[in-house]
């Protein structure tokens, strides 16, 4: 399947999570086999010849760091929502477009000099991304890029991530 086609199946949900926010839904892509295929590709090959891990972040970007990694031979780290570790290496706050959260950083995972990309399936306003790197930049690991599926170019999330290198398949 093409790459622009697979993208195609992804759904535009109105209204999701709260009102005025357009959720959207990756589920019909992972789904169909050649659609799910078609962004795994299209993923692996934005990803930085040199990393030496992905970050996933909780719950879709672990699906798809899970596929990409297994593509290019590469561990995953998962990136989780706070209450999920049973030892945490390190957690950081930040705001989304309708509210706040935290992400945690699994200890034991990231070794300091690492070239880690992140992969997530969406970047809206940047929140979660940053916080990500910020996780992985404070284990003394180096951010190598971000990879996503769509961005949604009109909530700026690029513009939190300058100077780093961000690649997304399809930008809204």
């Amino acid at each position: 399947m093409e790459l622009d086609k697979a993208l195609d199946l992804i759904a535009d949900v109105p209204d999701f999570p709260e009102p005025g926010v357009l959720f959207r839904d990756l589920s019909p892509l992972f789904a169909d086999a050649a659609g799910f295929k078609a962004v795994t590709d299209g993923l692996a090959a934005t990803v930085d010849p040199g990393a030496d891990l992905l970050a996933g972040v909780e719950a879709r970007g672990f699906l798809l760091a899970a596929a990409v990694g297994y593509a290019r031979g590469l561990g995953v780290a998962l990136i989780r929502k706070p209450g999920k570790l049973p030892r945490v290496a390190g957690r950081v706050g930040y705001t989304l477009e309708y509210g706040t959260a935290t992400v945690e950083l699994p200890e034991d995972v990231v070794q300091p000099g690492q070239r880690v990309a992140v992969l997530d399936d969406v970047l809206a306003t940047g929140g979660t991304v940053a916080a990500t790197c910020k996780l992985l930049e404070d284990a003394k690991a180096q951010v190598t890029g971000v990879s996503v599926v769509m961005e949604l170019g009109a909530l700026g999330g690029r513009s939190v991530l300058e100077g780093r290198r961000v690649e997304a398949l399809r930008v809204c």
